[in-house]
Order: structure tokens, then C-alpha cells, then sequence
């Protein structure tokens, strides 16, 4: 039964839950003429909350480290960047010519437009944004609004000073969390966000109700394990947008977020730091090989753990939960970067590995077979260059590439700025497998044959460079855009937005792409899909204005030492 505060006498329903390129050195220049101008806003006070970092906040609990030298220019940049209130403003058909020399584009107009068309009310208020406009489907849920979909939605409005739809939403979604979840007879944990939920109206009563899914009828019926640490990093993002710190002190925030890390931090059978997850929890919520500890959802547990340090109170329980989360992202950045991250070194030394080693000396702490390494990842590894692999556990590594978790790993400084800088060099030699026609591929390579038989349980939906099997998503892109600028290569992202540009609304703004080069419309693509709007404007709004990516992206912390030794991707 619908909770007295979810139903309303009136309202709406939804389930919960160009100017030619300039060059790096000028964006630079126009970056820091932009940072020198004074805004109308407390500057100290944002300062005040993105400096607290985890180390700084974690110096009576370890022996402090000797803060490593950052080689890249881009880095400093950054550092100038996040501390900055990035207020919003109109990047519509009416935007005036931009710092750094980029016309707007025409079909930012025609963005903007259908992005309002997917706004869902509820008591009259703006609490969400749907999947796609195109939900004709009615077996399918794409009329709802989903936690992870929303996100590059609330930035958009977030970018264009439209905080309004952002709160409501986190605040609608705190709300869903404290409803009881089962699923058959099995409860499931407090923290469990929703995956999405659906605004109803019954035109008899004339009233409003929202009901959630929090996996009971979800493909598979699994939690949404993304969906939790996505409103983590949503609610800093807005935090740092408006300067507004009463939202995330609020009681109900902080014993929200205390809620979803509590379930992560317990201790139990544990002996790695990553998170044990099941297949189909996150962005690829179908059978596709990714159980175990696959890297989105740790980069996500990462970026999440840093924004949640930022924003819990410095009370009694919120100490408690600080101690935890230190202790965690020291354990947890070792852990990745040293045995998730592969480059021409690393893929030598394990194509050398001895196996069986039994002692605390071993070098092949995993007994991986290296048998078991895939011809491709040969030729697809460059000289120059490096990634965070797929998965990591006993016996087993998911060599492929994902894009979502490379580019958290970027974004929240989970990868060192050497494995950065690795990462954008593998991108750009790899860009006609990455990227191709139309940016971006989810994951790299596709599985085939025998492999996607096995895998798939041969799904139809994700046949070989299909949707979550090699096919391309058109909202990766905001994610690439965010890590070009962070890492100081803008052109890298202005290349993949005009190839986006090209094409996005004359094929209607689809969900993906099919293909190795994504040219095709995807075979069950729905159609004016709300990320893929939502991140095209959220990549151009960044590109225009790099201030805009302190609300997404967290500095490094410089006494977060290195734990891997360079290799030759990283001295090149």
C-alpha cells in the first residue's frame, strides 16, 4: 500500500525509486581568465567542502605519506578547477558565444526541448526524468524514472541552474529507501536504493501515488547495487553546484548515506576490498559475465566512499562511518591499482606467470592461468597505454575493456594521473574499436559464438556488438567528455561530440548503436532516449565550460602514494 505521504489529491506518478578548434594551451588560457573572475557566491565556503579530503580528514587515524609529484599540467588545472561554485546558465538556442570560442550547436535547441518532454511530476513537482519518450512498449519499463538514468539528466539541469527537479528527486528517493523490500519472502537491506520508480495516477480517487522496484521486477531480479552509490555521488554533485550544504545535513540524508555504506563496510567472508557482486546489478543489468567484482561497481564504490567523506557531519555516527570509509579506500586503491590495472608490462608479466604458487611471497596471487588470456587483448594492447580490466577474483580476469568503469576511475582519482594519462593514450590508439562511427562502446570486445552462448545464455538482446555485448551508447559520452577535460585532452572530446552531433537527432536520439563501429541504430533501440539526450548536453555544457566538471570530478589526493611501480605506458 502506498505511505499517506506518497498520495497526493493532484498530480503525477512514476516508480521509485562552429568555431574552429582551439588548441589545449588557449582552452588553458581561457580557463584560467575564467577562474580569475569574481562570482556572485561564497567562494570559501565551497572551497571549504570539496578541500576536506580523505586524507587530510584521516591524519590522526594513519601515519601521514609523503605526497608524490604530479607530472601532468592537467592536473594543476584541475586542481584550480574543482574548488570553483559552477553556478548554472543557459546552454539552449539562445546561449551567448562561450569563454572558450564554441558556437552553439543547433540541435542543442532541439535537446533541450525533448529533455523537458520526459520530466515526470508528482504533487505538481518536477521528481524525475523517464527512460525514453519513446516507451510504446508497454511490457517494458522505460515510462519509468531510474536512479542511474537520472543522473546525467540532474546534471544537465543542474549545469543550467535547474536545482529544483535534482532535490526533489534525492529527496523522493530517500524517501523510497525506508520502505520495506522484499522480493518472494527474502528482505532485502535498509540501504537498497530503488532501481527506478513510477509516478501513478488514479483518475477515479484523483489522487497520485509512486510505486519502486527495487529488483523484484527487474530481467533477472537483481538489486540495483549502482543505484545506491549514484545518490551518494548525485547529492555531492548538486551540493557542489548550488553551494547549498542543508540538503546533505539533513537527518534523514545523513542516516541515508550512513544506510547504503553500512551494507558495503560490514565485515564477513570478505578477504579482498572490492564489493562481491551478481550479474546484471548495474548499467549492464543482463547475463553478461560480469559477477564477481567487476570494475564499474568498485570504481562507482570508490567515487561514492570520497563524496560520502565530504558530506557526512562530523558527529558521533558520522566519525564512525569516516574511520570505516578511510580504512576502506586505502585498502580498496591498492587493491585496484595494483591487480586490476594492465598494461604492455603487466599483460607481459602475467603471460610469464607460474601457477600454483603457494605462500605469501606469490607473484600470481590470483592463480590465474595464463592460458587463459585472450588472443585479442595482444593486439589490442598498445605500447602506450594501460586500462582498469573487467573483473578481478580466484583463477579469473575479465581482460575486456568497459568504459563506465575506466572513466569513474578517472573522475574520482581512483586511477593515479600516470594511469589516467594511460587510459586516454589507450582510447586514442584505439579509436576506431572504441569509438568508431559514434561514441561510445560500453565494452570491448564483443563475446561471440561458442563464448556468447555460454555467457548470455545466448540472449538475443546481446548478440555480438549488440546493446551490453560491444554495442555503443551514445550517453557514455558525457563520461568521456568529464575524463578528456580532467585529464587536459578537450580535443579528444570535441572529436567524439562532433561525431555525435552528426548523427543524434537525425536517428531520433537512440538508447545504442549496433555494430563494430556503431553505425547501425540499435535493433531494439528505443528511441528518444532520455540519457542519450541528456548526456550530449551535459558533454557540450562541460566542454564549453570546464568549471562545470568540479561537480562530477574529485581532485587526487596527493598523499594517496602510488602503489604500482612505472611501468612503460607511464614513462612514455
Amino acid at each position: 500500500m502506498p505511505s499517506p505521504a506518497d498520495a497526493s489529491q493532484n498530480g503525477n506518478a512514476r516508480h521509485l525509486e562552429t568555431a574552429p578548434a582551439p588548441s589545449l594551451f588557449e582552452i588553458e588560457d581561457d580557463l584560467a581568465r575564467l577562474l580569475e573572475r569574481p562570482r556572485q557566491v561564497n567562494i570559501e565556503r565551497k572551497r571549504s567542502f570539496d578541500e576536506r579530503s580523505f586524507s587530510e580528514m584521516s591524519m590522526t587515524h594513519s601515519p601521514p605519506r609523503q605526497a608524490y609529484k604530479n607530472s601532468e599540467n592537467s592536473s594543476r588545472v584541475f586542481d584550480n578547477m574543482v574548488g570553483v561554485y559552477s553556478p548554472g546558465r543557459w546552454s539552449g538556442i539562445h546561449t551567448p558565444r562561450s569563454t572558450f570560442g564554441f558556437e552553439p550547436h543547433p540541435i542543442i535547441g532541439e535537446a533541450w526541448e525533448a529533455l523537458r518532454r520526459s520530466i515526470v511530476n508528482f504533487r505538481e513537482q518536477p521528481v524525475g526524468t523517464i527512460a525514453a519518450i519513446d516507451n510504446s512498449a508497454e511490457e517494458l519499463n522505460y515510462d519509468q524514472v531510474f536512479v542511474r538514468d537520472f543522473v546525467p539528466s540532474a546534471l544537465a539541469f543542474l549545469m543550467n541552474g535547474e536545482p529544483e527537479i535534482v532535490k526533489n528527486f534525492l529527496l523522493k528517493t530517500l524517501r523510497l529507501q525506508s520502505r520495506e523490500k522484499k522480493i518472494d519472502q527474502f528482505k532485502l537491506g535498509d540501504g537498497v536504493m530503488p532501481a527506478s520508480f513510477k509516478v501513478l495516477h488514479d483518475p477515479v480517487r484523483n489522487y497520485e501515488t509512486i510505486t519502486a522496484d527495487f529488483g523484484e521486477s527487474a530481467i533477472g531480479r537483481v538489486a540495483p547495487v549502482d543505484s545506491g552509490f549514484w545518490w551518494i555521488i548525485l547529492l555531492r554533485a548538486y551540493t557542489k553546484s548550488t553551494g547549498d550544504t542543508s540538503l546533505a545535513e539533513m537527518p534523514e540524508c545523513q542516516r541515508g548515506i550512513r544506510l547504503i555504506l553500512e551494507m558495503c563496510l560490514s565485515e564477513g567472508f570478505d578477504t579482498f576490498p572490492t564489493l562481491l557482486c551478481a550479474d546484471g546489478c548495474s548499467m549492464i543489468d543482463r547475463r553478461m559475465g560480469v559477477y564477481g567484482y567487476p570494475i564499474e561497481i568498485q570504481a562507482l564504490f570508490f567515487m561514492a566512499l570520497r563524496c560520502a567523506l565530504l558530506l557526512l557531519k562530523p558527529d558521533e555516527e558520522g566519525r564512525q562511518c569516516s574511520d570505516a570509509i578511510i580504512k576502506r579506500l586505502h585498502a580498496l586503491s591498492f587493491h585496484m591499482r595494483s591487480y586490476f590495472w594492465l598494461d604492455i608490462k603487466q599483460l607481459n608479466d602475467i603471460y610469464r606467470y607460474k601457477t600454483e604458487e603457494y605462500s605469501h611471497t606469490a607473484v600470481n596471487k590470483f592463480n590465474v592461468m595464463p592460458d587463459s588470456l585472450p588472443e585479442w587483448v595482444f593486439d589490442f594492447m598498445p605500447s602506450r597505454g594501460g586500462y582498469f580490466i573487467g573483473n578481478v577474483s580466484p583463477a579469473h580476469m575479465d581482460f575486456r575493456w568497459f568504459c563506465l568503469g575506466n572513466c569513474i576511475a578517472i573522475l574520482s582519482s581512483l586511477s593515479t594521473p600516470e594511469q589516467a594519462s594511460a587510459i586516454m593514450d589507450l582510447l586514442e590508439s584505439r579509436w576506431q574499436e572504441l569509438v568508431g562511427e559514434m561514441p561510445l562502446k560500453i565494452c570491448y570486445p564483443a563475446m561471440e559464438g561458442h563464448e556468447w552462448r555460454i555467457v548470455t545464455g545466448c540472449d538475443p538482446k546481446n548478440t555480438s556488438w549488440s546493446y551490453h555485448n560491444g554495442g555503443t551508447w551514445p550517453v557514455l559520452l558525457w563520461l568521456l567528455t568529464a575524463a578528456a577535460i580532467k585529464t587536459g585532452r578537450p580535443q579528444i572530446a570535441r572529436r567524439a561530440i562532433e561525431l555525435a552531433e552528426s548523427r543524434l537527432l537525425k536517428d531520433s536520439w537512440p538508447e545504442y548503436y549496433d555494430g563494430k563501429l556503431g553505425r547501425f541504430i540499435g535493433k531494439q533501440a528505443r528511441k528518444f532516449q532520455t540519457w542519450s539526450i541528456a548526456g550530449y548536453l551535459v558533454a557540450r555544457m562541460m566542454l564549453e565550460d570546464p568549471s562545470h566538471l568540479g561537480m562530477i570530478a574529485l581532485e587526487e589526493d596527493k598523499q594517496m602514494k602510488p602503489t604500482m611501480k612505472r611501468s612503460a605506458s607511464w614513462t612514455c
